[in-house]
């Protein structure tokens, strides 16, 4: 079981936790008027015309991007983060993978389909899926522009120049592949479009148990670092499980 310390909380009474509470609640709330606004203003931003035809490899063949949306006229892409010739998996972008299945049942009502993207062979990603146990759609983009032009792969030659530029204006000083969140829409006519997309910290939205922990008084565990306790989830010890007897 994971541990760690923290300083000792002040211990009041009802009657003054509740007034402290009142108070946070009051910011709460200012916060999320803010973060509605903010929402609404992200649909709003002008949409880009996708130009290129992108052609995947997916388990059952090659598709393209309009492929992707199987029928519905808004697509979400995770770039998941996996680089050709290493077998390292992101425990990032695998803290993210673990929360899309569930949040993959409440799309179809508001015309989202999903897809993960990543630049590595096809086999390479049914084996890190087979050993995980996701079953979201996932495709490679091998061979192919879309990573590189969606700003999370980067050529050797663009990082050793400066050129490698992520989340839109930080240098890429080794990685030749980040993560990132991509939202494409479809018309009628079967255009494409690129609306929005991002990175970094950005993708922390994507982390529903992140929104758990915040709850709590000991947050995220990070006094160690980012996401410091972070492991694959079959990497865990049987502890961290939380499989007690008791809740059988």
């Amino acid at each position: 079981m994971t541990t760690f310390t923290q300083p000792q909380p002040k211990i009041a009474s009802r009657e003054e936790w509740l007034i402290a509470r009142k108070a946070l609640l009051a910011k709460e709330k200012a916060m999320t008027r803010e973060l509605d606004a903010l929402r609404a203003e992200r649909r709003q931003l002008p949409w880009v015309r996708v130009e290129k035809d992108y052609v995947f490899e997916g388990p059952h063949g090659r598709c393209t991007l309009a492929d992707l949306f199987r029928g519905r006229s808004q697509l979400a892409v995770y770039h998941f983060m996996l680089t050709p010739g290493s077998d390292r998996i992101c425990h990032g972008c695998a803290y993210i993978a673990d929360h899309i299945d569930g949040a993959r049942q409440h799309f179809g009502q508001a015309d989202l389909a999903f897809a993960a993207i990543s630049r590595v062979p096809l086999e390479r990603i049914e084996q890190v899926r087979r050993r995980l146990g996701w079953t979201f759609p996932w495709v490679s983009s091998q061979g192919t522009d879309f990573n590189f032009d969606f700003g999370v792969s980067f050529r050797k030659e663009d990082i050793a120049a400066g050129r490698a530029i992520y989340n839109y204006g930080t240098p890429v000083r080794q990685s030749e592949d980040m993560h990132g969140t991509s939202i494409f829409a479809r018309n009628d006519a079967g255009e494409v479009f690129h609306t929005y997309s991002t990175f970094a910290r950005g993708d922390e939205v994507l982390m529903g148990a992140h929104s758990w922990l915040d709850l709590t008084p000991k947050g995220r565990n990070e006094a160690g670092g980012i996401m410091s306790w972070l492991k694959l989830h079959d990497e865990y010890e049987a502890g961290d499980a939380d499989e007690h007897a008791c809740c059988r």
